[in-house]
């Protein structure tokens, strides 16, 4: 496995991870979702630019063949939005107070030639530890069906379900899920 280095998004950055997030959406939920479902999950999904601006939003970046290529990204947020890209309904980007409030794990998406090889993992290290470091105590997550499995495997446990209906007709379930962190 090529080694793997991460470094914060900067702005120029986004027209990458946009190109991630839809190939990471399009492909990565294929085994979890209908083809409407990944459209409605969609309605709620991109990039946040809070994210970006207040340098929480991680890069995981791979050498191949001598040029850098963009494998995952995700990071953690202190607001108190949960979930969703700047277009998203319903967002609160007022800052939370860590001594009450939870950080927030934001937007992870894997490179589908690159799953299931430890990307996700090290982008909850990343945005547990930064919050740990910024002085929060819990952190939450707003998971998709395809995200799931790993947040459980990392330690998450669910606390309550959301089904949206998208303009398709189709659901959108969001998991709310939260750790303690130590």
């Amino acid at each position: 496995m090529s080694e793997l280095t991460h470094r914060i998004a900067e702005q120029a950055d986004v027209p990458a991870i946009i190109e991630l997030m839809q190939l990471s959406i399009l492909e990565n939920m294929k085994q979890f979702l209908s083809a409407k479902e990944i459209e409605a999950a969609q309605e709620s999904m991109g990039v946040d630019g809070t994210l970006i601006e207040d340098r929480t939003y991680f890069l995981i970046e791979s050498e191949q063949d001598g040029e850098t290529i963009l494998v995952g990204c995700g990071g953690w947020g202190k607001r108190r939005t949960l979930y969703g890209g700047n277009h998203t309904t319903g967002r609160d980007d007022s800052f939370s107070d860590p001594a009450a409030d939870a950080a927030r794990i934001r937007a992870m998406y894997t490179h589908p030639s690159w799953i299931r090889r430890g990307i996700g993992s090290l982008l909850l290290e990343l945005g547990e530890s930064a919050a740990r470091a910024a002085g929060f105590k819990t952190i939450e997550l707003g998971a998709t069906l395809p995200g799931e499995p790993l947040y459980i495997a990392r330690g998450y446990r669910e606390v309550s379900r959301e089904v949206q209906v998208a303009a398709n007709g189709a659901n959108n379930v969001i998991i709310k899920m939260v750790k303690t962190l130590e």
